[in-house]
């Protein structure tokens, strides 16, 4: 079984940075893709970013683009996101996720992590 724990998340000034890990067990993922969602209050999860696990090109939402990287560990199971420049809109729960199917399709991540709250203040 699957289980990702996100860690990381907290308050932070508009403009600052923070880093977000995702640390992954239960399987070996070497066919998955692991991404990055986020929730904002009222809103809908929305995509962030994403990786294949065993290597290749990242995704990224428009909103994020040069701001945010997403980047894997695999000797310690972890994913990150490198969340620079930091805007009071970034604020939401983001959770982890792992698609087996080796797509970007945001319907087929179907594992997730419980979320850490980022909160940027203006």
């Amino acid at each position: 079984q699957v289980q990702l724990v996100e860690s990381g998340g907290g308050l932070v000034q508009a403009g600052g940075s923070l880093k977000l890990s995702c640390a992954a067990s239960g399987r070996t993922f070497n066919n998955y893709v692991m991404g990055w969602f986020r929730q904002a209050p009222e809103k809908e999860r929305e995509f962030v970013a994403a990786i294949p696990w065993s290597g290749g090109s990242t995704r990224y939402a428009d909103s994020v683009k040069g701001r945010f990287t997403i980047s894997r560990d695999n000797a310690k199971n972890t994913v990150y996101l490198q969340m620079n420049s930091l805007k009071p809109e970034d604020t939401a729960v983001y959770y982890c996720a792992a698609n087996p199917y080796g797509s970007y399709s945001p319907r087929l991540f179907n594992d997730w992590g419980r979320g850490t709250q980022v909160t940027v203040s203006s």
